[in-house]
């Protein structure tokens, strides 16, 4: 903790970046970092650094909930980083080994600091195998993740608004809508009991109706996208998209009120999607957790938590069969 201290105080008395030739500089701030943010809550951050074709630096950074997002004015130099995230914070930091010791702090629209900073660690990712296939998971036998209705799931927040029913073999989160048209908000997420899926293939049955937005979070930390975007135009926040990472090659949804089938397979960092039939995703590489993940640890089991406080949604026919 001192260290970390010394360390912290440096950076902001200091500053960093302050090389002003980037392309001579050694690089070690590129690649692929998960950071524990300084929250008691939705605590998952990823950091992705890397340079253009013309050496510019470039930081492609989640923070807690959305999408990951293109930073402003990224600087990278020798062991050090700076950067402005578009939802209003200021980011520096410093490579020490395989860990980020990092600095945030509130900003205005201009970019200028507006509050206290706040330290908080990331830790390198290794590189994702191209060698790996989704198409080689060996898997083992299924489980039926709604065999015993709502006995094998727990709310994630018991004081939020508790949507979620079981009958005839369909899981329900109902919020209903508010006399302005929207949903109600404010439901709480549902997780497995279990939580020690790792690699494995989930099928699923989804019925959204108009204008809705839930997910299907794998392990904990990977959104398979669920919301109404029938119609409209390929986007990496369509139905079943691997939420905010990953524009899906085609368009597969169904209309509003139809049921529609999903089967997702993560495997060694790789996720094959298909939506209805379709392969929409295919082996594409699992880069980061996506926004809302209950942590952004990408090598550890987890459970499946449905997103319940946007709106809407019901779930049948979960089938989970383990990659051997």
């Amino acid at each position: 903790m001192k260290f970390l201290g010394v360390m912290m105080a440096a950076l902001v008395v200091a500053g960093c970046c302050s090389c002003k030739v980037p392309e001579k500089c050694a690089d070690p701030v590129i690649g692929n970092w998960s950071a524990a943010l300084p929250y008691e809550g939705m605590n998952a951050g990823s950091l992705i650094f890397s340079r253009g074709e013309n050496g510019e630096a470039k930081a492609f950074v989640l923070w807690r909930w959305g999408s990951p997002e293109w930073c402003k004015d990224v600087k990278i130099c020798q062991k050090g980083f700076s950067l402005w995230h578009p939802y209003g914070q200021r980011i520096r930091g410093e490579v020490v080994g395989d860990k980020l010791y990092c600095l945030i702090a509130p900003c205005n629209g201009k970019g200028e600091v507006t509050g206290a900073w706040q330290p908080f660690e990331a830790t390198r990712n290794p590189d994702i195998c191209p060698c790996a296939k989704t198409s080689d998971a060996k898997l083992g036998k299924p489980i039926d993740l709604l065999k015993d209705g709502l006995a094998g799931w727990e709310l994630m927040n018991p004081k939020a608004k508790n949507g979620w029913s079981f009958k005839d073999g369909v899981l329900s989160n109902k919020l209903g809508l508010r006399p302005d048209g929207h949903w109600s908000s404010g439901g709480s997420n549902l997780k497995t009991k279990r939580a020690d899926f790792y690699d494995f293939n989930l099928e699923y049955d989804v019925r959204v109706p108009a204008k809705s937005n839930s997910g299907v979070y794998l392990r904990g930390r990977f959104e398979c996208q669920v919301v109404d975007s029938y119609g409209q135009k390929v986007d990496r926040h369509g139905m079943a998209a691997y939420y905010g990472r990953e524009t899906p090659t085609v368009s597969a949804e169904k209309k509003p009120g139809e049921w529609q089938h999903v089967s997702v397979t993560l495997y060694k960092r790789h996720l094959t999607v298909v939506l209805n039939g379709v392969t929409i995703h295919d082996n594409v590489p699992v880069t980061g957790v996506t926004g809302g993940a209950i942590d952004a640890n990408l090598y550890a089991a987890g459970p499946i938590y449905l997103q319940g406080d946007h709106s809407d949604a019901d779930f049948k026919n979960m089938i989970l069969r383990p990659a051997l």
